[in-house]
C-alpha cells in the first residue's frame, strides 16, 4: 500500500514519502500549505490510488469533536414520545453516527480526511486525541463502545489560520506543502490542460511568478487560481503576445479576476502602474 501520485496530481517526491511514512507508522498525516495548494484533493487522490473508500469530515467554525463521533437528537425522541411513536422504545432511533464512527466500522480500511481542522475551535483537536490514539469511543446513552476494527488512514489539513496544540502535533506525521516551482507548476498545468501551448504557459507562468513576487500582496495568488486564469485566457483566445506586453497602463494582468481576489491588490496593481505611468 503505497503512494506514487497518480496521472491527475503531480506530487513531488517529499510528499510522496511523506504519505507513506504516515502510512507505515498508522499516525495522522498532518498537512499544511497555502490555500489551494491541493492539500484536500490529495486525500481523495490519496484515496483512490490505494484503493481506500473516501469519508470526508469538512471543518467548520461551528464543528464540535463530538459530532465526528455522533449526536444524540433528544429534542427530536421528546417530541416523538410526546405523538406516541413506537420508536421511542429504541435510543438507537435518535443517534447519528459521525464520520468517526463511519470510519471505525467501514468494512474496508477507510481514508479520513479531517479537511481545514484549524477552522474550529482551539480545544477541537485535543478533544479527538483520545479517539485517535486508541482508535475507539464509547457511546453513553446505548452503553456501546466502537473500536476500530481496521485502523484508518487520517489526513488531516491545515492553511495555518491558528496554531494547533502540542498534544496533537506530536501525534501526528507533518508535511508542510511547499509552493510548485515553475517546472513542477508546468507539469500541474500539463496535466489539467493536456496539449495547450508552450508559449502561453511560459508567459502566463512568468506573469503569474511575477505577481506572486511583488511586495504588499495581501493574498498571492495559488495554483488552482493558476488553472482558472489559463482556463480563462484560452476561453477568450488571449495569446502570449498580449502577456508580453509591457505598457504601464497594462501593468494589471488581463482576466485580473481570476488571480486577485481583494480589492487591495487590485488597488496596489492600480498604484503601480499610475507610478510607471508617471515615470515614464
Amino acid at each position: 500500500m503505497r503512494f506514487e501520485g497518480t496521472k491527475s496530481y503531480v506530487a513531488a517526491d517529499d510528499l510522496k514519502v511523506a504519505v507513506n511514512a504516515a502510512i507505515a507508522l498508522e499516525r495522522p498525516l498532518l498537512i499544511k500549505g497555502e490555500p489551494g495548494t491541493g492539500k484536500t484533493v490529495l486525500a481523495a487522490e490519496v484515496a483512490r490510488a490505494i484503493k481506500a473508500p473516501l469519508i470526508e469530515w469538512h471543518i467548520k467554525s461551528t464543528t464540535k469533536a463530538a459530532q465526528g463521533l455522533y449526536e444524540y437528537d433528544a429534542v427530536a425522541r421528546l417530541r416523538d414520545s410526546q405523538l406516541g411513536d413506537p420508536r421511542v422504545s429504541e435510543i438507537k432511533n435518535y443517534i447519528k453516527r459521525g464520520k468517526l464512527w463511519d470510519a471505525f466500522t467501514a468494512a474496508e480500511r477507510p481514508l479520513l480526511l479531517i479537511d481545514e481542522i484549524d477552522k474550529a475551535d482551539i480545544e477541537f483537536p485535543n478533544d479527538l486525541l483520545q479517539e485517535l490514539d486508541r482508535m475507539e469511543f464509547h457511546v453513553y446513552e446505548t452503553g456501546e463502545t466502537i473500536k476500530a476494527a481496521k485502523r484508518p488512514i487520517i489526513v488531516i489539513t491545515s492553511n495555518n489560520e491558528k496554531e494547533l496544540p502540542d498534544a496533537f502535533l506530536r501525534r501526528c506525521f507533518f508535511h508542510y506543502i511547499r509552493f510548485p516551482d515553475a517546472d513542477t507548476m508546468k507539469a500541474i498545468v500539463e496535466v489539467h490542460f493536456p496539449g495547450i501551448k508552450q508559449r502561453l504557459v511560459a508567459e502566463a507562468l512568468r506573469m503569474f511568478y511575477e505577481i506572486r513576487e511583488v511586495p504588499g500582496l495581501k493574498k498571492k495568488p495559488s495554483t488552482s487560481e493558476l488553472l482558472d486564469w489559463l482556463k480563462l485566457l484560452m476561453v477568450e483566445d488571449i495569446g502570449p503576445e498580449t502577456l508580453r506586453e509591457r505598457d504601464p497602463k497594462k501593468l494589471i494582468p488581463p482576466l485580473h479576476g481570476a488571480l486577485l481576489k481583494n480589492e487591495q491588490d487590485v488597488h496596489l496593481f492600480e498604484r503601480l502602474a499610475f507610478l510607471a505611468r508617471r515615470e515614464g
